[in-house]
């Protein structure tokens, strides 16, 4: 606490004003905190249950713990790894040599992404935005070495712009290319005609823009200079796997068709060499992996040092075969009590909902059926999945670290497309176990808790209701709020997109959307002067903590019969403050400004400006650092 800082002006500062002064933040860590706390101790428990498999005798292991083990050693193994030196990479940088054109291009790609890597654009699986019984192919703009389009464009990025092509032609003399500086200069040339076609980050998140259902013949027009029916069959695709797919960005694809045309073959050579050789490199000697995080983690986040070697080998082996140690994990870590108190907070937040809706003044009737419908179709994923993944079909090598990453990325991959005309498996889970954090998924209209989360300081089974709901129940109620914020609330409960609101009422959600967008427009973050918060690209995020805060609260004060003191109530939303504590390195912040949906930690906890029960509690007044008239106060659930 800062007793220097009163809560009525600044509730993130009173909490954690004097925590930010004497806290330095972690040398391997861009920024510290809770969250981060929180997922160095998991890390540490599944370092132990994986050093626990590396040590024992492969021959007594079973499986999925020998593929741990074999992953792992091949991670640990520097002195296979730097010994090797390029060779692992050689097949792929021959590969580009040898492209004759634009479609040779296209065919690789497929290979590329398949095992890993990033090209032109993104693909993935997921629900038909419109059908959400079936999976859809789609496709997002991409390319990019650097964050965001307007990191191409910006002058504030004119420096890391400079020293992007100083890594690339660093990363090009390690693997002995013939041009290194001439070829960093075509890549940032590439980059930036690609950039030029990306849509604005904000302008990305709407989510009736960003559905355009698009038969194979179609996209084909739409890209022609692509070769489609090559990249689909080297992806490991077939005729039915784009026979339709949504674009989320349809006048990117066509830029893409135009940069295709106007690009040398040899200058998309220099391009791709790049893609492969960032793609590999933390996987390869202690030199590209050292000149790789020198750009990508001291240069855009600021992080001084590499994060230990057994830290990255837990990444790897949790990118890899995650559920199969999470299921150790939660074998070892969580107590069945744990999921019958979540189960507890997740009805009472519900209910909160339910009744806050019943409450509201700007909503219909006829929109209140609706919202009640949604909000009894909720699907809660607590703790872990009932069934876990099947590995088995995954082959690894204890002495091939970059053979690996390609057969894990092959068998996702494969996992994936493998669901295009299938039925939907609602009970596939998009989070490990051991992760701290949690998502909404529209499509699915479920809310996942996973247990990683469910500790100190956001749930603890001793500590009081109050820091609980402060806590955790928040984020519960933030989770169901992204089922009714700018995006979920188009969706239905079936997680389509469906017009489920009246005229007036849909106008009366966007006008409070509209004031939050306003309200934090105007923040600048304490670490960045002169920098401000962008309400549009935030605005879904900031529904979400305004919701799941005042539902917490609401969820609150049922558990505890309907009322609670104001002792009690204002612990609730300390720990509100406290979940947020957050310090962060001045280059991430630039970069989580531009890139995040997020509003900075410090505005996500002072959202309680809004709340008529946090100025109830702590009585503030007209003057007040988070004072805000009635009138100007955003409610919307």
């Amino acid at each position: 606490m800062n007793p220097d800082i009163r809560p009525q002006d600044d509730l993130f500062g009173h909490v954690n004003g004097r925590w930010l002064d004497e806290t330095e933040i972690p040398a391997d860590r861009s920024s510290w905190g809770p969250f981060v706390q929180l997922a160095d101790v998991a890390e540490e428990q599944v370092r132990r249950i994986i050093e626990d498999i590396a040590s024992a005798d492969p021959a007594s292991l079973d499986d999925e713990a020998r593929k741990i083990h074999d992953l792992y050693a091949s991670f640990m193994d520097t002195e296979t790894i730097n010994h090797r030196g390029l060779r692992p990479v050689r097949p792929l940088i021959d590969a580009v040599a040898a492209l004759r054109d634009t479609r040779d291009l296209a065919a690789f790609l497929g290979e590329f992404e398949r095992i890993g890597g990033h090209g032109l654009f993104g693909s993935y699986i997921a629900t038909d935005n419109k059908d959400s019984d079936r999976y859809l192919f789609h496709l997002v703009q991409g390319g990019l070495g650097l964050p965001d389009e307007s990191y191409y464009r910006d002058d504030k990025f004119a420096e890391v712009r400079e020293k992007y092509v100083a890594y690339l032609t660093r990363l090009l003399g390690l693997a002995e290319h013939a041009d290194p500086a001439g070829a960093a200069a075509t890549v940032l040339a590439i980059d930036t005609k690609l950039a030029a076609g990306h849509w604005e980050r904000a302008e990305t998140r709407d989510v009736q823009k960003t559905y355009n259902l698009t038969t194979m013949a179609e996209l084909k027009e739409l890209c022609p200079s692509f070769d489609w029916d090559a990249y689909i069959r080297n992806l490991g695709g077939n005729e039915q796997t784009a026979a339709e797919s949504c674009v989320r960005q349809p006048s990117y694809f066509a830029h893409l068709s135009t940069v295709l045309d106007e690009v040398p073959i040899e200058d998309w050579k220099a391009w791709m060499v790049v893609h492969v050789l960032r793609s590999a490199a933390p996987y390869l000697t202690d030199d590209f992996v050292e000149t790789n995080f020198d750009f990508y983690g001291r240069t855009l986040n600021g992080t001084p040092e590499l994060r230990a070697r057994w830290k990255r080998g837990v990444s790897l082996v949790e990118g890899a075969i995650g559920e199969a140690v999470g299921k150790q994990y939660v074998e070892r870590h969580f107590p069945p009590t744990s999921k019958a108190l979540m189960d507890d907070l997740v009805a009472n937040l519900l209910a909160a909902y339910r009744q806050s809706i019943s409450q509201l003044d700007w909503m219909t009737d006829e929109t209140k059926e609706r919202a009640y419908e949604k909000l009894a179709t909720f699907r809660p994923k607590i703790a872990y999945p009932d069934t876990f993944r099947d590995y088995s079909a995954l082959q690894v090598s204890s002495d091939d670290l970059l053979g690996n990453v390609a057969a894990a990325s092959g068998f996702e991959t494969d996992r994936e497309l493998a669901k295009i005309g299938g039925p939907v498996d609602r009970d596939e889970w998009f989070m490990l176990p051991q992760t701290v954090n949690a998502y909404y998924n529209p499509g699915t209209n479920e809310i996942c808790f996973p247990a990683g989360i469910l500790q100190k300081p956001f749930f603890d089974p001793e500590a009081e209701q109050a820091e609980n709901y402060g806590g955790i129940g928040a984020v519960i109620g933030h989770e169901i709020g992204h089922g009714f914020d700018d995006q979920g609330a188009q969706y239905d409960g079936a997680g389509n997109l469906n017009d489920w609101w009246t005229a007036d009422d849909k106008a009366a959600f966007e006008v409070k959307s509209k004031a939050l967008i306003e309200q934090y427009d105007a923040f600048e973050p304490r670490a960045l002067p002169g920098e401000h918060v962008n309400g549009a690209l935030t605005v879904g995020e900031n529904i979400g903590d305004l919701g799941g805060l005042t539902i917490g609260h609401t969820a609150y004060l049922i558990a505890q019969g309907g009322s609670a003191s104001v002792e009690d109530r204002q612990k609730l939303f300390m720990n509100w403050a406290y979940c947020w504590r957050t310090k962060r390195r001045k280059e991430q912040e630039l970069q989580y400004l531009t890139i995040d949906p997020h509003s900075p930690p410090e505005f996500r906890a002072n959202i309680v400006r809004n709340l008529a029960e946090f100025h109830e509690v702590f009585e503030t007044a007209e003057g007040d650092g988070l004072w805000l008239d009635p009138d100007q106060r955003v409610r919307i659930w």
